[in-house]
């Protein structure tokens, strides 16, 4: 029914920058909440980004002030704009789509992931 891709990832040094996309097919993109999680080595799946139908943001502490979160609901893509990177923030990032509150049904597609790897 829905499929995310994701790109945009890649190789960069510290304090550098990259902007993830996520390009979803289907037709339930506009009412649905995106959100941007990452896995890193060794470590569990943390949410990283959120964005609700209505364009309301929230962040992880680890990356409030550097990521920022936005959608373009004609282009049925998410973006995920990452500055001042880390190498902390090496990780898998992957897209996610769930139902928005309110809306009687859920639903939870996930893209296959971009790596990002941040050089020291």
């Amino acid at each position: 029914q829905v499929q995310l891709v994701e790109s945009g990832g890649g190789l960069v040094q510290a304090g550098g920058s990259l902007r993830l996309s996520c390009a979803a097919s289907g037709s339930i993109f506009s009412i649905s909440t995106m959100n941007w999680y990452r896995q890193a080595p060794g470590k569990q799946r943390e949410l990283v980004a959120v964005i609700s139908s209505g364009g309301r943001t929230n962040y992880a502490e680890s990356v409030k002030g550097r990521f920022t979160i936005s959608r373009d609901n004609a282009k049925n893509t998410v973006y995920l704009q990452m500055d001042s990177l880390k190498p902390e923030d090496t990780a898998v990032y992957y897209c996610n789509m769930r139902a928005g509150g309110g809306m009687g049904f859920d639903y939870d597609y996930w893209g296959q992931g971009t790596q990002v790897t941040v050089s020291s």
